[in-house]
């Protein structure tokens, strides 16, 4: 497995970064994580020489931190690097209180005394402004002067102008920014990457396959990157592409199966930078899928769970299937399978899941439309 060394945090990181927020599930409950599954998995990572794992406090139902505490205990505390996140919105009524709870809680979860690597999670304006207001920022550097944390950064979602501002009032170590070659230049990831760049913090890079999207993308896309090799899986080419930048330290896959371990692992442990022409293929297959009219969900859950009892995610995945197939038949088999309170006309239009969205989709909008398209069957 290729490493980076990083040192301004004094780290050699695997390159490629193990995302526990998408873990194999029992009965689609995102709470119940396959233990057995998700394990062996964990233990092929390792083996390849993987050794930064990322969760985080809401991941799986607020699931995924016992289970990685679970999965890691077996190996020397040493071996790894751990991260997880302050989740910025939360209501705390007592703020530095709360936090310590949380935090320790935390530590609890993770079978750890200290996180390697610490995030103040999902920063956007809204997000910013309860970080600020919290003081969060002077409780995690507590947190890392008592040693709990050994290096201190936060995770990004939002326009390159608010990073800006993020990076200039407050000293931190690392970032976190979702960056694949759609979002490259469709939100702009080229920008955020040069601002931290310039700022010398090493980039962690979440959502390279964007959810999963850019290893199905569409038929005329699979055929640009089929034809220029067809040995690569699709999602191979978007890890190579965030794994080419120079100032990624790790790019984190949420893998689902061991199938796609093997198929990661393949890509990064004979890692090879994209070449010119590979980035030419690269932007014409973007081009291609930004044609058709998938919703840009990348199955974080952040929506979830919905008042009104709507499952998001899976509406939206359903969809964006069809948007790649066009197969309207299966669209309704699959939307079918959803429980009645749980399909896409019961959105009250409320907004909550508007508030954490990362990718700003405006999910009553594009419910709406796809309760429309169910209708007419």
């Amino acid at each position: 497995m290729v490493k980076r060394r990083v040192e301004s945090v004094k780290a050699d990181v695997s390159l490629l970064g193990f995302g526990c927020m998408r873990l194999p599930v029992l009965d689609g409950d995102s709470s119940k994580i396959d233990y057995p599954a998700a394990q062996k998995m964990i233990d092929r990572a390792i083996a390849a020489g993987v050794n930064y794992f990322d969760t985080a406090w809401p991941y799986h139902n607020k699931m995924s931190e016992i289970f990685v505490g679970a999965a890691l205990s077996k190996y020397p505390r040493d071996s790894y690097y751990l991260a997880s996140k302050m989740p910025t919105w939360e209501k705390f009524a007592a703020p530095q209180e709360d936090m310590e709870k949380l935090f320790s809680e935390q530590l609890r979860k993770c079978r750890t005394d200290y996180f390697d690597f610490y995030l103040v999670h999902s920063l956007d304006v809204e997000h910013y402004n309860s970080f600020k207001r919290y003081g969060m920022y002077d409780f995690l550097k507590k947190k890392k002067d008592e040693g709990k944390i050994r290096h201190l950064g936060f995770s990004f979602h939002d326009n390159p102008e608010l990073l800006k501002d993020i990076v200039k009032h407050y000293v931190w170590e690392f970032a976190q920014i979702q960056l694949n070659y759609l979002d490259w230049e469709l939100q702009d990831a080229k920008g955020e990457y040069e601002i931290l760049t310039e700022n010398r913090l090493p980039v962690i890079v979440m959502e390279p396959v964007r959810g999963g999207a850019l290893a199905t993308l569409n038929d005329k896309a699979l055929a640009i990157l089929k034809k220029a090799n067809p040995a690569a899986s699709p999602a191979s080419w978007a890890i190579r592409f965030a794994a080419s930048l120079p100032n990624v330290m790790t790019v984190l896959s949420g893998m689902s199966s061991l199938e796609q371990v093997e198929d990661n692992l393949k890509t990064m442990e004979r890692f090879t930078p994209l070449n010119d022409a590979e980035y030419e293929v690269l932007q014409e297959a973007a081009a291609a899928y930004r044609a058709s009219d998938a919703i840009p969900c990348t199955n974080c859950r952040y929506c979830a769970d919905c008042p009104a009892g709507v499952n998001i995610p899976r509406i939206f995945s359903h969809y964006n299937l069809y948007q790649v197939s066009k197969n309207k038949g299966g669209f309704m088999g699959n939307y079918r399978t959803l429980l009645e309170r749980e399909k896409a006309h019961n959105c009250v239009n409320c907004g909550q899941c508007m508030e954490h969205c990362p990718q700003g989709i405006k999910i009553p909008d594009r419910l709406k439309e796809i309760a429309a398209f169910a209708a007419a069957g």
